[in-house]
This record gives C-alpha cells, sequence and structure tokens, in this order.
C-alpha cells in the first residue's frame, strides 16, 4: 500500500517515527530515521546514501515497506534486490508477517546470510514445543468471528488436543449449525458447511457454551435454551465461564487464540477476562495470540502470567496447522 492511497491520519498512525523515538530510548543514541533527514521514499537513492553514510556505531531506520507496492509485487526481484545491498547480513525478527511472502520477509533472505531475531526464536520454541512436546491434557480456546481462521489448526492438532473450548462469534455459528436458537446473534452464513465439517470431525472434543450473556436493552444472563428471539449474544454466561475456568486449571497446556465475546464493552468482558485468569493461574504451558486475544490478556493484566504471547495472530495459527512460513524457510538451511 502506497503513501498515496492512505489518508494522512493512516499515515501518520503507520509511519515508524514512534519506533525511531523508542529505539534512542533504548540504545541511547540517535536514530538516524529517514524521516528526519527528509526523505519520504521507502527505497532509492537518497535512502542508499544515507546508509552508506553511516559511521561506525551509527544505526538508521528506513520507512515502513508495507507503503511500497514492491513489497509485495516485487518480492524477489529489484526491490528485494535493493534492501539486500544495504547490509552484508539480514537478521529476520518478525515473526507477526512470517507468514506473508514479501521483499523484506522471504525476498532478503534469498540475498544474504540470514539469521534469526531474538524474538523469533523465542517463538518458534514456544510454538514447536506446543506442536511437538505438549503435555496433555492439551485445551485449545477459540474465539473470534471466523472458524475459517481456525479450522485448519484445530484439525491439525486434533489428535493432540483434549478439549477445543468455544466462544465468540465462532461459537454461535457452530449452535446454528447444530439447530439451536441463537436470536440475532453474529453469524456467518457462509461459514455453516465449515462448522458442521468441524463438528462431524471433532464434536466428541468441541465443548460449546451451555449459557450465554444477551444484549436485550440490558446485559443478561441466559440459559442456552432460553434465548430469546431478538436479542444478541455478547459473551459465553457464568456456568460456561466456571465450565471453561475447570478444564483450564486441569490442563498440561493451553493454546488460546480469539476472545469470547464483546470484551471492549465491560459489560460483555467477563468470559474473556475469566479465560485469561484462569491461564494465568493454571500450571500448565500456556500460548496465547492473535491481535484481540492479547488485548483482552493486556486488560485482564496477566501479560506477565502467560508463559508465551505470541506476536503473530494468523503466523501463530498457520505455524500450528503445519504450514511451511515464507519467512521461516532460511531456518531450514542454517
Amino acid at each position: 500500500m502506497e503513501p498515496s492511497a492512505l489518508s494522512p491520519e493512516q499515515y501518520r498512525e503507520l509511519r515508524l517515527i514512534r519506533v525511531a523515538r523508542r529505539l534512542e530510548e533504548l540504545l541511547h543514541k540517535k536514530i538516524r530515521y529517514v524521516g528526519d533527514e527528509g526523505i519520504t521514499e521507502v527505497m532509492g537513492d537518497d535512502v542508499t546514501h544515507l546508509v552508506e553514510t553511516l559511521k561506525s556505531g551509527e544505526v538508521a531506520l528506513l520507512e515502513n515497506v508495507r507503503f511500497d507496492s514492491r513489497e509485495e509485487h516485487d518480492r524477489e526481484g529489484a526491490f528485494a534486490q535493493a534492501l539486500a545491498s544495504l547490509g552484508d547480513y539480514f537478521v529476520f525478527d518478525g515473526f507477526g508477517v512470517a507468514h506473508r511472502g514479501a521483499a523484506s520477509v522471504d525476498g532478503v533472505a534469498k540475498k544474504l546470510p540470514t539469521y534469526a531475531g531474538l524474538l523469533l526464536e523465542r517463538e518458534v520454541k514456544a510454538l514447536t514445543r506446543i506442536l511437538v512436546e505438549h503435555e496433555r491434557p492439551f485445551v485449545f480456546i477459540i474465539g473470534g468471528a471466523k472458524i475459517a481462521d481456525k479450522i485448519e489448526t484445530i484439525e491439525y492438532l486434533l489428535s493432540h488436543v483434549d478439549q477445543v473450548l468455544v466462544g465468540g462469534a465462532i461459537a454461535n455459528t457452530l449452535l446454528n449449525a447444530q439447530g439451536k436458537e441463537i436470536g440475532d446473534s453474529l453469524i456467518n452464513d457462509e461459514e455453516i458447511p465449515l462448522a458442521q465439517r468441524l463438528m462431524d470431525v471433532a464434536h466428541d472434543k468441541v465443548v460449546l457454551p451451555s449459557d450465554v450473556r444477551l444484549e436485550t436493552g440490558q446485559a443478561v444472563a441466559c440459559a442456552l435454551d432460553a434465548i430469546p428471539a431478538k436479542s444478541h449474544i455478547l459473551d459465553i454466561g457464568p456456568e460456561t465461564i466456571r465450565q471453561f475456568r475447570e478444564a483450564i486449571l486441569k490442563a498440561k497446556t493451553i493454546l488460546w487464540s480469539g476472545p469470547m465475546g464483546y470484551f471492549e464493552d465491560p459489560r460483555f468482558a467477563e468470559g474473556s477476562m475469566g479465560v485469561a485468569h484462569a491461564i494465568a493461574e493454571s500450571s500448565g504451558f500456556s500460548v496465547a495470540g492473535g491481535g484481540e486475544t492479547v488485548t483482552a490478556i493486556d486488560q485482564a493484566g496477566v501479560f506477565d502470567k502467560i508463559e508465551h504471547v505470541s506476536t503473530g495472530g494468523s503466523a501463530m495459527l498457520e505455524f500450528l496447522a503445519g504450514k511451511k512460513l515464507p519467512g521461516l524457510a532460511f531456518l531450514e538451511n542454517l
């Protein structure tokens, strides 16, 4: 996405000036950020000159490469070569984008000696432990809106997990696929076949809410078999929270992806907060990831109680589905 396609507000939000200032605090030195040098391009002669004039010990920070359409459209060509020409080695530490093929991800890695950064190393170790070294009982907690985002991971891990605890709009879709009355709750109609497929292969391990919290003009808890026609399910209910908590506290391995409801509204945050606190109290090895999940963990104040909070939502799920991520291909050659 080029700057011209962004509003001025979006452009300011996505520029890396705040990163530059934070790096200065961490490194205790001035960062030569291209914006400070009056350079507006992502890559070009001015950027090359800036890098070539660095003195020993100086650090330069280029602009957000996502501003340049060549990041995706010229991932192994001239743009990747131009980026690679700026250095002698490439340290890749962006696990959150490792599932994307891009010039600054796998393009440069094919042109320079490449090494894993410390964050990437932690991510791979933690997620590999989930895949191949997990202890049981293994509980997978899923929420959020779309089954399609998680079904491949569930199916890949299905022979290893003992329970799949489901909340969020994904639970609504699964309940609807089973013919349950869910009022006017959010579902993804196009995902009903996926919901049925999931229940066909994992019905004995999937745990759906037994009660919910509704928006009916006010927030109320309600048993699953008594949901009014015009209501909206926005969280799991207190009995379900109790059931999920019990399963989590017994687990030796816990994986969490997706909030249990509309936690941004305090009236419907109890499910996500309950899951977060249960994981924090558990003695099992815990991994959580995804933007909303991380926000919920932070909101619950238990960030440091989760064993590993992944920086990549989609990348985490694709890794745990056994897929080869473009940004990690270089690891096979180390």
